[in-house]
């Protein structure tokens, strides 16, 4: 049978080339602030007259019939903030009413806003897709840590070695060991541009005072060389490509590459990785017509572009194959010199379906390093996340918001693991009152509180803490992780078999520090964060696991019913 050539959705125009003239990291201010409605807010907020006296306050309060409290009562040039408890019944009537009273000056609903973190890289600026995608929201809570992302291309300018010179913008970005399927060695390196250009969209360095920014730019890279330098590659080395990744531990693959026919070939290698637990994403195609393949295999998501104006871009192909539609018009990275062979800081603005789908590759690497492995489960969030658009054909989904994905994965994983350590708590107190007649001291269970609510420290990523935390960040986020998560970060490759393990780390520490007293609360507290965490996890099933998802219930639950025997013991101080 004859081969078919796999063109690559190479279809980009190169828009500007720059060279960035900076030599140093650029003295950012504060963090921008970017407001959102808080959920079934039924508080006000007042701005009153700065002139209005106490009693007037006071018949104003008896006017609305809720008390004025001070927003800041330890703050005397506030501006007389005052906050209305209203309750949801009288809210919006007494907003409506205080709009009209020449004593307030303003009146809203509370409002809620997150900390952004606003890395230095002096052209992130430009990167206007990065930031319609919510990047910044996103880096409060994840930013790709332990996440292994394939870039299947032209190579990536990962390394100096054998006359090529690696992306001075990405110098700080971890590559781990690649393939090249065009010359059949361990050198995945790029002489085209393109691969390394999607690559940095992935997991550009960021933050380092170069160039630009990466969507998980915490993920390390994976190389996989299947276009040569024309761009152009065959069935079979894009298969091998596809097949390799996924044997040596890629999580997410990015296939910025197509062609107009399907390839059997090509597609049962989709569904090799698809097998192992990967999510594969790929550019819908250039055409302007139907969408091309690999995208259009099942469960592949296929990315159309947009542009600045949420539109459709022009050159964008489209049908129901679409799953999501991202950035794919001046996406600015960085692009190589002579062939990679010459260091510099030259960075373009490409156009393509193959800019956009390394946006969703991102923040794929964004969930899978909040714990969610399971591929249907990322592309569930991501779909349910994004911007709804009118016509699915065009924008599937709608359009992608990293942010709100990580967003609402740090809250309901938070809340979800808090609730379920607290209703394990209660029940396991209430057990030992039963059966010992009086409850616990509240000292050990304190302990166990703290070092147990699912992660060391409560609500870390959900409070934007990594975001803020500068240099303490990572330490910041590992202190944010329940135990099962630990493995995303410590060892890429492990994660999922990591439920086999689940439950070995609390029982480690309950048997080499059980003689000590004061550290049993620890692991009581240990057991009891891990037994929530196992509980959340038969609750969202959102983790791959080898064996499927019947026998991670089983497993998960057993180690459950380990974690809560842990507990008791560790925190049952009539306990021998």
């Amino acid at each position: 049978m004859k081969k078919s050539r796999l063109a690559t959705v190479v279809g980009f125009s190169v828009l500007a080339f720059a060279s960035t003239a900076s030599a140093g990291p650029d003295q950012q201010g504060p963090s921008f602030l970017a407001p959102e409605h808080t959920d079934g807010a039924d508080t006000l907020v007042l701005d009153l007259r700065d002139d209005l006296s106490e009693s007037d306050r006071t018949a104003l309060a008896a006017e609305i019939g809720v008390p004025l409290v001070d927003a800041s009562p330890h703050v005397t040039d506030d501006g007389q903030i005052f906050l209305t408890h209203a309750g949801a019944a009288k809210r919006a009537a007494i907003e409506e009413k205080l709009r009209g009273d020449a004593r307030v000056e303003a009146v809203e609903p509370l409002i809620a806003f997150d900390a952004l973190f606003t890395p230095d890289d002096p052209r992130f600026a430009e990167q206007w897709h990065l930031s319609r995608v919510g990047a910044e929201s996103a880096w409060n809570r994840a930013t790709g840590t332990g996440v292994v992302v394939a870039v299947i291309d032209t190579g990536v300018a990962c390394a100096d070695d054998g006359g090529f010179t690696k992306g001075t913008d990405l110098h700080g970005t971890p590559c781990v060991a690649g393939w090249n399927f065009v010359t059949d060695d361990d050198k995945p390196w790029d002489d085209h541009g393109h691969g390394s250009h999607v690559a940095g969209t992935i997991a550009q360095t960021t933050n380092n005072g170069v160039g630009t920014a990466g969507l998980a730019f915490g993920a390390a890279l994976m190389p996989v060389k299947v276009l040569a330098k024309n761009g152009s590659g065959s069935n079979a080395q894009v298969a091998d490509g596809i097949r390799w990744a996924a044997d040596h531990g890629a999580q997410v693959i990015n296939l910025s590459l197509g062609g107009p026919f399907p390839s059997s070939v090509v597609g049962n290698a989709v569904k090799y990785a698809q097998k192992k637990g990967v999510l594969v994403v790929a550019a819908a195609g250039n055409s302007g017509r139907s969408v091309g393949y690999p995208a259009g295999f099942p469960g592949v998501i296929a990315v159309s572009a947009s542009d600045r104006n949420d539109g459709l871009a022009w050159f964008s192909s489209r049908g129901p194959e679409v799953g999501i539609a991202a950035p794919g018009v001046a996406v600015l990275q960085q692009t190589i010199c002579n062939g990679g062979q010459e260091k510099c800081e030259v960075f373009g603005s490409f156009n393509g379906t193959s800019m956009a789908s390394p946006h969703v590759a991102g923040a794929a690497a964004l969930l899978v390093s909040q714990g969610i492995t399971a591929p249907d489960a990322v592309k569930a969030r991501l779909y349910d996340t994004a911007r709804p658009k009118d016509d699915p054909k065009l924008f599937g989904a709608g359009i992608l918001d990293a942010g709100a994905a990580v967003g609402r994965t740090a809250m309901l994983h938070d809340v979800v693991r808090a609730l379920a350590l607290a209703f394990l708590g209660i029940g396991l107190a209430r057990w030992i009152h039963q059966k010992r007649g009086t409850f616990p001291k509240a000292g050990p269970w304190i302990g166990a509180a703290l070092f147990g609510a699912t992660g060391l420290v409560p609500f870390v990523h959900t409070l934007g803490l990594p975001g803020i935390a500068g240099p303490a960040a990572r330490i910041v986020d590992l202190l944010g992780r329940p135990l099962g998560d630990m493995d995303l970060v410590s060892d890429v490759s492990f994660h999922k078999f990591a439920l086999l393990a689940l439950p070995l780390p609390t029982l480690a520490a309950f048997l080499l520090g059980f003689q000590a007293k004061s550290f049993r609360p620890i692991i009581g507290g240990l057991a009891l964060g891990q037994a929530a965490y196992l509980v959340s996890m038969v609750l969202f099933r959102e983790q791959a696991f080898f064996l499927g998802t019947t026998m991670l219930t089983a497993l998960a639950s057993a180690g459950t019913v380990a974690c809560l025997w842990i507990a008791r013991v560790a925190l049952d101080e009539k306990t021998a």
